[in-house]
């Protein structure tokens, strides 16, 4: 998938907000993810805003977990915030997620191993509905993202080495064109595409929003 265009994703007609009902349905989640049985493929939908940076490098291979918390009305979204002490990404908000271990059979048992890890999270309240396209980061990582949606019940334990607050937005939100802000910034002399929500408290950018947006546009699609 190219990288999103931000007029389309603006677009009344073709990027509505999702209201709470239209967000909830599973069968609408599925269908907008690659399926489990059939994990997407490198290299990453963004790799051509990072062409001239990444080059042909063999990306280290990443997951995280997109959880999805069903609540009164609609679905929410759930993210972590960084500790301010990290030596990468310090106090960014994140999905739980991280670098694949040798040990992890794929993407999915990454995503759950460091969502357990980082706050709490484990398989038995998880239900994965599929992957979204992957991510590459000019850090070196091909970032695989499994949506799920996890237990309404669930209460999370932040691990206070490395997340500061664990906290919610409702899909609806994301999903008003609204809430979505699209700049250029310069980088190693190239205009580049940077994608930001700024609920308030917040500031959600960089390899976060930008699977953010993949599951928007595909939502949309």
């Amino acid at each position: 998938m190219s990288a999103p265009d931000a007029a389309a994703l603006r677009a009344p007609e073709s990027a509505c907000a999702l209201d709470a009902e239209l967000c909830a349905p599973q069968s609408l989640l599925r269908a907008a993810l690659h399926p489990l049985h059939a994990p997407p493929r490198a290299p990453g939908w963004n790799r051509a805003q990072l062409s001239d940076v990444i080059g042909a490098a063999v990306l280290a291979p990443a997951a995280v977990l997109v959880p999805l918390c069903a609540r009164a009305e609609g679905l929410n979204v759930l993210f972590t915030r960084r500790v301010a002490g990290l030596r990468q990404h310090a106090g960014q908000v994140s999905f739980p997620g991280g670098r694949s271990d040798a040990d992890d059979r794929d993407a999915l048992a990454t995503a759950l191993r460091e969502s357990a890890e980082e706050i709490g999270l484990h398989a038995a309240s998880v239900e994965p509905l599929g992957y979204l396209d992957c991510f590459d980061t000019i850090s070196g990582y091909s970032v695989t993202p499994v949506v799920a949606r996890i237990a309404g019940d669930f209460l999370a334990r932040p691990n206070p080495d490395e997340v500061a607050e664990v906290f919610e937005i409702p899909l609806a939100w994301l999903s008003d064109p609204l809430n979505l802000h699209a700049r250029q910034v310069d980088y190693r002399g190239r205009a580049r595409t940077i994608y930001e929500f700024k609920p308030a408290g917040h500031l959600i950018w960089g390899a976060t929003a930008g699977i953010l947006v993949n599951l928007l546009a595909r939502m949309r699609t």
